[in-house]
């Protein structure tokens, strides 16, 4: 990455480059909801964006959706959204919709880059980090990732998402506000996530080695190779 000037907006600190033949911005979009709201809507505004990528670390929810493995979202909705009885649960009021739909294209190629950086895990991460986390078993999922304001982490939150949304993947904090800025912009949107833990209990364990070791390393390559496929 050419690393060109740093523009500070909104207090955060976006970065222009040229990356795999493209012109980008690289920006840190803050924990929560209308954090990642605010950030997406200054790619867009200010810099002018027509596709975002968000990636980052989500819980697992889904049976056979464990820590070290890779989550493409194909649709992103709030699963703390709640505005009954005036609408039904999960729906975001005036928008008629529960869920907003990730780019497909993009989506498939960050499927076919989050496989390729799988299968070479030692290779982006060193064997002994591939090992430590047991990532020799990872795989690349694709479906609906759920968003809400609060980090779940006890067995029942978990338990309760899984029941009412038996559909959802991943839990995260930030997609599907992201998803609905760019939805009303009409901009591309696709989201890669690292599963860190399963939603439980033990989701605080080990979150900032993993993040340095595991959930980084595949961010950087998964987007890199992603990128020079577009």
């Amino acid at each position: 990455v050419q690393r060109m000037p740093m523009v500070q907006v909104a207090g955060r600190s976006f970065w222009q480059t040229h990356w795999q033949g493209h012109e980008v911005v690289l920006v840190l979009s803050r924990i929560g909801k209308v954090a990642a709201a605010t950030t997406a809507s200054v790619l867009i505004e200010r810099f002018g964006v027509d596709r975002i990528i968000f990636s980052g670390v989500a819980g697992g929810l889904a049976d056979g959706v464990g820590v070290g493995d890779v989550v493409v979202a194909s649709a992103c909705l709030q699963h703390d959204m709640d505005a009954s009885p005036l609408f039904a649960r999960h729906q975001v009021p005036l928008y008629g919709l529960d869920r907003f739909a990730c780019d497909a294209r993009m989506s498939a190629l960050l499927v076919q880059a989050a496989t390729d950086v799988l299968r070479q895990a030692p290779t982006h991460l060193g064997h002994a980090v591939a090992t430590r986390w047991g990532l020799g078993r990872a795989r690349v999922h694709q479906g609906l990732v759920v968003s809400g304001d609060r980090f779940v982490a006890s067995h029942g939150e978990s338990l309760a998402l899984r029941q009412e949304l038996p559909q959802a993947l991943a839990v995260e904090m930030e997609c599907a506000a992201v998803a609905q800025v760019c939805h009303d912009f009409g901009v591309r949107f696709a989201a890669v996530r690292t599963i860190s833990d399963r939603a439980d209990a033990s989701a605080a364990t080990d979150f900032n080695r993993f993040l340095t070791e595991v959930a980084s390393p595949y961010s950087a390559a998964i987007v890199t190779q992603c990128v020079a496929l577009m």
